[in-house]
């Protein structure tokens, strides 16, 4: 937003155990095969697709291949990526190297090619106020349905206000397991509460960050 770029292309990384651990199965038996679970997974998958759709991208998915992957497994979230009208490509470097690389470079250099991401649609203009910004990352992108601010988070939007730091666009700070701040709550969680704690000025780098849930920096 700052430099005014625009990337080409999104790229989303995915693996069988992060599917596996989003479709409900426990964390010591990602690593076996369970279709089932796999299946399960990609509802998050599909939510992160949906996001970066929303910002006017093109997607691909690239999975990441881990020695105890099968191919029914690979090839069920191709299939399901194809479904989608998503590209998919097998990225196996750390095993071959460049050579596991070349299925999925090749995809990114025909993607860009043939059909590119042509601009950014943002989720909040830097006009509105660091509340209604707030709200919009938290509703439209995460799915939370309240969302709530502390005594001190609300002392340091009065700071940022008074200060005119208010047109700052934000960063949200919190658990990455998770679209809620529960890093417990696999999947996709859905109509919950974000609560902010608090609101770290960065002036410097012109950007409020948001601390949601617990999270260290």
């Amino acid at each position: 937003r700052k430099a005014n770029l625009i990337p080409k292309l999104t790229v989303i990384v995915v693996t069988s155990q992060g599917l596996k651990m989003h479709g409900g199965v426990a964390l010591e038996d990602i690593t076996k095969p369970n279709m089932e679970g796999l299946q399960k997974g990609f509802e998050n998958l599909d939510k992160h697709i949906s996001n970066i759709r929303l910002f006017g991208q093109t997607v691909l998915v690239a999975f990441n291949k881990y020695a105890t992957d099968s191919e029914e497994e690979i090839e069920t979230i191709r299939q399901h990526c194809n479904s989608l009208g998503v590209g998919f490509a097998v990225n196996n470097a750390f095993c071959e190297g460049g050579k596991g690389a070349e299925e999925l470079a090749a995809l990114v250099v025909n993607t860009i090619e043939k059909a590119p991401s042509k601009k950014i649609h943002y989720t909040y203009k830097d006009t509105e106020t660091v509340e209604e910004k707030i709200k919009k990352v938290a509703t439209k992108i995460y799915g939370a349905s309240l969302i709530t601010f502390s005594s001190v988070a609300r002392k340091k939007i009065a700071l940022i206000n008074e200060l005119g730091y208010d047109k700052f666009p934000i960063c949200i700070a919190k658990t990455q397991y998770s679209f809620s701040t529960d890093a417990k709550k696999y999947g996709v969680a859905k109509n919950f509460e974000l609560h902010v704690r608090d609101i770290v000025i960065n002036a410097g780098a012109e950007m409020n960050v948001v601390i949601a849930g617990d999270i260290m920096r």
